[in-house]
């Protein structure tokens, strides 16, 4: 895994958010460029689909949503597209888990002005989805909490 970095991570606000409202609904969406290494983390009410690389779908996508009383972060990874076979899925699920504590810290340290306002955000259970058109890749889990990815 890769050192979190916070001077190479960029934070934009889009309309309806603000550093420190709303909890529900608020989506990120977390991009980087592979040139530079730079992190780019999107906060808003939906995700911010024109900054996804449609070809490459590299992105981290997560939001807050209630689960009876309780906030849990639900967090998308898409896998695999019809053009990717087998072992392109398994690369890539690998590449993601092994990055994906890195982009748990960005996202928590993007969005540190909120959790500043809500502390018990660090302790929501963060669900990760692994999306992909193979059964065997295509898997929901439990990743800790935030308070694990606290830089």
């Amino acid at each position: 895994m890769s050192k979190f970095a916070p001077e190479r991570l960029t934070v934009e606000y889009r309309n309806g958010v603000t550093a420190q409202e709303p909890i529900i609904p608020r989506h990120h969406t977390l991009t980087h460029s592979d040139f530079t290494g730079e992190l780019f983390l999107t906060i808003g009410t939906q995700f911010a689909w024109d900054k996804v690389n449609t070809e490459m779908r590299d992105e981290v996508l997560g939001q807050w949503i209630m689960n009876g009383n309780s906030l849990i972060y639900n967090v998308y990874i898409c896998l695999d597209q019809k053009e990717h076979d087998l072992e392109a899925a398994i690369r890539r699920n690998s590449v993601f888990r092994r990055e994906l504590p890195l982009a748990l810290t960005a996202i928590r340290y993007g969005d540190r002005f909120l959790f500043d306002v809500y502390p018990m955000l660090d302790y929501a259970v963060i669900m990760v989805n692994f999306i992909s058109s193979y059964p065997m890749l295509y898997k929901q889990e439990y990743w800790g909490t935030f308070s694990n990815f606290s830089s």
